[in-house]
């Protein structure tokens, strides 16, 4: 493996993708996973993990492991016509079961997951194979008894030998002659046949074979000659067995030659499923996103994390490079976060190559490099007389020689190690070596010169780790753009060391070198500026933009609730005109049954009461039409608002209560419902204090007719599958709709799946008018899945 995978701990990812798996062949496949050099590579290799990423997100983790053994081997050799052994039939079930219920798994993936589909096509399922294995096969060890007939056939005449066996030598060894031969009284094996121990002095008193003796002779071990016929039976009917089973062996084994090619397209499939589902999980577990990749040398990472850092103590950064310069050039205190920033972003080119996620934000961008060189670390070697120089020396000749336009170099410490006037120049050189190949470079630094260097010429670029002069501690924040103070003195004279030798040491320094330092601290008091007030910035448009969709909201609820008012109003408005003409029309069939007496007077009375009642449905059918279209009438505003009063909204024929008395501009906050809201003074009438006591007689009336003709109204709703804002507003109308008709208790069909629409309706009917209470369901009304409510 190239020598940058090592230092950049390329092999340390490998290796934690590998614990994923329990595969020989896919653990080895990862290790030796190198990145591609090609851009349509390394884009379908992301595209995998992606796709493995949604599936398991959409459909959970698979319930099967696909780690399935190698079976190749072995299906090869029942090809040649070889028997399997039992251990191996059962890892061929096992990889039969596993690519069937991938198979089933994979049928509900997403469309886009187009890898996945195809895998799935490719997949042949067996399942007679794999039922007839799992029906023969018990366990390693063992055969089924109905493996076939005549291996059960066998085995039942074993049984009833070994019993008949059992009862001769159990009478033997209780009656009393031949107690007093016995050692033991007890039936035990030796070579396989049934055998009862007897002391060796009475060995003539017991007719048999003598099969075992103890260690110290007192005892014999002898199998009596009543049983010798039934164990030799017992013994051929053993070796019939052996024989059967081999046959059973011998008959699966040919039909797993017969699936050969089953065998291998299905252990193909579960291979690259179990290497792209460890992909997945490995992306999982680091929060990590599919990087935008090019092959433009542009790489873009937004709050871009090292996966190898504990995730409580990662500072996110943004790391920027190829776009508007071609080389950065990193400055900073020691341990403040440099060699992070050069390994970090070697190590992304290297996993996006791979097709591996990366830990930073949505929408970063990766480029795809021929070939990653880093120089990072001290190699000295005493072997081979090499100082931190020498050794750093030799990687970058080495660098140098192989580096091309594709190329990422990265470079700690540059020019470190030898004298800092020398070793600046070398950098310098260095770099624009690198830049005249068209390499894109990143390199840390201690050096001022390096830092003038950046400022002076086009494409190259200062960065900066950030350090908190307040504390003298680094924060480990990348800062483009600003080149950084090694902050020398700042961090001696919190260590303790004379005031007086600090002093002395500002003193030699340069007038140039203090003023470059001065504007590198005003570029940094500066930035800190701007960015606290970007943030105010940020903090402030987010707010207004929630206060927008705040106000959006509450206008389609508005909307939403002067329908559902208007709708209401016209079902009640019906009721009355069914109740009215039912009771009128009771009232005709008792006159008419009075029309035999022929009573003229009853005659007119009956045309009368028609009329009267065709006069009462216009009169409501006008008083309909005027409710779902008010006419504006002018009044002057109310008087006197103060908290409490009941007022009407006149454009939404809404009432509600006021809050807040109007303000100089004429605007009165009220309550409609659960909405608050402000309304114009002129949008409102102020309603009499007796008026929300008749509509309510007039609602429960109302609620009582409806009552008596629904009895066929829904008592469930079924939302299912649906947002949570479409969800609520179908149970709203719903729970409306059955309190209006007088049912009780309702059931709502929300399914248990995340949780998220269980919660959100239950937390909206602790709050709702005409809920009394509610519960989850109980076995058998869909327990969690269900949401009883009793209405009042």
């Amino acid at each position: 493996m190239d020598k940058a995978y090592k230092v950049l701990e390329y092999n340390k990812i490998l290796e934690r993708l590998a614990g994923y798996t329990q595969s020989p062949d896919v653990k080895n496949r990862i290790l030796e996973l190198e990145p591609y050099k090609e851009l349509e590579q390394a884009r379908a290799a992301q595209r995998e993990t992606t796709e493995a990423l949604i599936t398991m997100l959409k459909l959970g983790s698979p319930a099967v492991s696909l780690s399935v053994k190698n079976v190749l081997g072995a299906v090869k050799r029942s090809e040649l016509g070889g028997v399997l052994h039992t251990d191996e039939l059962l890892d061929v079930s096992r990889l039969l079961y596993a690519a069937r219920y991938m198979k089933g798994y994979l049928s509900e993936a997403a469309d886009e997951c187009g890898l996945l589909l195809k895998i799935r096509e490719s997949i042949i399922t067996a399942k007679a194979l794999e039922d007839k294995i799992n029906s023969a096969v018990i366990s390693e060890n063992e055969i089924a008894d109905d493996a076939s007939p005549e291996l059960g056939t066998i085995r039942r005449k074993i049984k009833n030998l070994n019993g008949r066996i059992r009862e001769t030598l159990n009478h033997m060894i209780h009656s009393a002659h031949y107690k007093k031969f016995l050692q033991d009284p007890i039936v035990t094996m030796r070579s396989e046949r049934f055998v009862i121990p007897v002391k060796s002095e009475y060995k003539s008193e017991v007719s048999g074979i003598v099969h075992d003796s103890s260690a110290t002779g007192a005892t014999l071990f002898i199998e009596p000659m009543s049983v010798v016929r039934d164990n030799n039976e017992i013994r051929d009917l053993k070796n019939r067995e052996q024989l059967e089973i081999e046959r059973i062996l011998a008959a699966l084994s040919a039909e797993v030659a017969e699936n050969g090619h089953t065998m291998f397209v299905d252990y193909r499939a579960m291979c690259d499923l179990d290497f792209m589902f460890c992909k997945g999980r490995l992306s999982l577990d680091m929060n990590a996103v599919e990087p935008v990749l090019n092959d433009e040398g542009r790489v873009y990472l937004k709050k871009a994390r090292h996966p190898l850092i504990d995730k409580d103590k990662v500072v996110a950064n943004d790391i920027e490079l190829g776009k508007s310069f071609d080389t950065l050039v990193v400055t900073g205190p020691n341990t403040g976060g440099k060699t992070v920033t050069l390994k970090t972003i070697g190590l992304f080119s290297l996993m996006a190559a791979a097709g591996l996620h990366i830990s930073a934000a949505d929408n970063s961008e990766a480029a795809v490099f021929t070939r990653v060189f880093a120089d990072i670390g001290d190699e000295q070697s005493i072997e081979q007389s090499l100082s931190t120089f020498s050794s750093h020396m030799v990687n970058i000749v080495s660098i140098l020689r192989e580096v091309d336009e594709n190329s990422l170099a990265l470079f700690d410490e540059l020019g470190a190690g030898t004298d800092p006037t020398e070793g600046a120049a070398l950098a310098i050189a260095i770099l624009e070596y690198l830049r005249a190949m068209g390499a894109r470079t990143v390199a840390t630094t201690h050096y001022s010169e390096l830092k003038l260097f950046a400022l002076s010429e086009n494409g190259v670029e200062n960065a900066s780790c950030e350090f908190d002069v307040a504390s003298l501690q680094p924060t480990y924040k990348l800062l483009i753009g600003v080149p950084g103070k090694s902050n020398a003195f700042a961090i001696s004279r919190r260590l303790g060391l004379d005031e007086g030798i600090i002093s002395r040491a500002n003193d030699i320094l340069s007038d140039e070198d203090i003023k470059f330092e001065d504007v590198i601290t005003d570029l940094e008091v500066n930035r800190n500026k701007a960015r606290t007030a970007a943030d105010e910035a940020q903090r402030m448009k987010r707010e207004l933009g929630e206060l927008k969709k705040q106000v959006e909201d509450d206008r389609i609820k508005l909307k939403e609730n002067k329908s559902r008012i208007l709708d209401e109003a016209r079902r009640e408005a019906k009721i009355i005109v069914m109740e009215a003409r039912e009771e009128a029309n009771s009232l005709i069939k008792e006159l008419e049954k009075m029309k035999s007496q022929g009573d003229a007077d009853i005659r007119q009375k009956t045309a009368k009461l028609k009329d009267k009642l065709k006069e009462k449905e216009d009169t409501i059918d006008a008083a309909m039409a005027r409710a779902a279209k008010p006419k504006k009438t002018y009044a002057p505003p109310p008087k006197d608002l103060r908290p409490g009063s009941a007022v009407k909204i006149v454009d939404m024929n809404q009432e509600a209560t006021v809050l807040v008395p109007p303000d100089k501009n004429g605007k009165v906050k009220v309550q409609a419902g659960i909405i608050k809201m402000d309304v114009h003074i002129s949008n409102l009438r102020k309603l009499d204090e007796k008026k929300p006591a008749e509509t309510a007689k007039t609602y429960v009336k109302s609620t009582r007719a409806l009552n008596s003709k629904t009895k066929t109204a829904s008592t469930e709703v079924d939302v299912r599958g649906q947002y949570p804002e479409e969800a609520w507003s179908n149970v709203e109308k719903f729970l409306d709709d059955c309190y209006l008709a007088g049912i009780s208790p309702v059931n709502i069909i929300h399914g248990k799946g995340t949780g998220v629409l269980k919660k959100m309706i239950r937390e909206n009917l602790r709050k709702h008018r005409y809920v009394k209470s509610f519960r989850p369901g109980r076995y058998g009304e869909g327990e969690d899945g269900v949401t009883v409510c009793e209405l009042k």
